[in-house]
């Protein structure tokens, strides 16, 4: 029974290719959410385990069957190598503040950073490491932005609770410096940025486009 529920959930996770909700595989294997959960874990623990050339990961309740990062390098002698996406100091910036402070607007982003973010956040969006999770009951109704399922699958995240912890010296800092921007009538403009010029050592971070 148990081999025969492993089966079911690997064949599941394997066709669909994406991520898929526990109650979905709790479905399909016809047992309970806590069941399907035990049986997915001791298959991502047997592929662990044995280092096999996939793997199961896990992004909030859902679950997610594809290649160890491990032989990401193997497999591109086999295909064309994925663009890589560069992530500025100013776009980690922006993502970082969406990561801790979600759901959160333009405007509060904006007042902690002191400069307009239009750009920053229209690339976070075209690299899908955030969207609109809803508006702001407030005039204006503005967006919300939050962190997406690709964020935590780029930076190898199990889920939001599982960001590292800031320190109480930054904390502080950063809680000091957005009072401070609060008082600001408007943002400052935001220079244009080349991702590739005037960045400095250290800045830029590469991501492939996917597994």
């Amino acid at each position: 029974m148990e081999s025969d529920l492993r089966n079911i959930a690997e064949a599941v996770l394997f066709t669909m290719g994406k991520s898929v909700d526990l109650s979905q595989l709790a479905a399909a294997m016809g047992v309970s959410k806590n069941t399907a959960e035990k049986t997915v874990l001791a298959l991502q623990k047997e592929y662990d385990e044995e280092m096999r050339g996939i793997q199961i990961i896990r992004l909030n309740d859902r679950f997610q069957m594809c290649t160890r990062e491990t032989y990401y390098e193997n497999l591109i002698q086999v295909m064309k190598a994925p663009k890589k996406q560069t992530l500025t100091e100013i776009q980690q910036e922006t993502l970082s503040i969406v990561a801790y402070k979600q759901p959160v607007t333009r405007l509060e982003i904006e007042k902690i950073r002191g400069v307009k973010s239009d750009h920053a956040i229209s690339k976070l969006l075209e690299y899908d490491l955030i969207y609109e999770v809803g508006r702001l009951d407030a005039p204006g109704r503005p967006a919300l932005f939050a962190t997406t399922e690709e964020f935590l699958r780029r930076f190898g995240i199990g889920s939001k609770k599982d960001l590292p912890e800031v320190s109480a010296e930054k904390t502080a800092e950063f809680k000091l410096e957005a009072a401070r921007e609060v008082n600001l009538d408007e943002p400052r403009e935001e220079k244009a940025e080349d991702p590739q010029e005037n960045v400095p050592d250290g800045a830029m971070k590469e991501m492939p486009d996917g597994d």
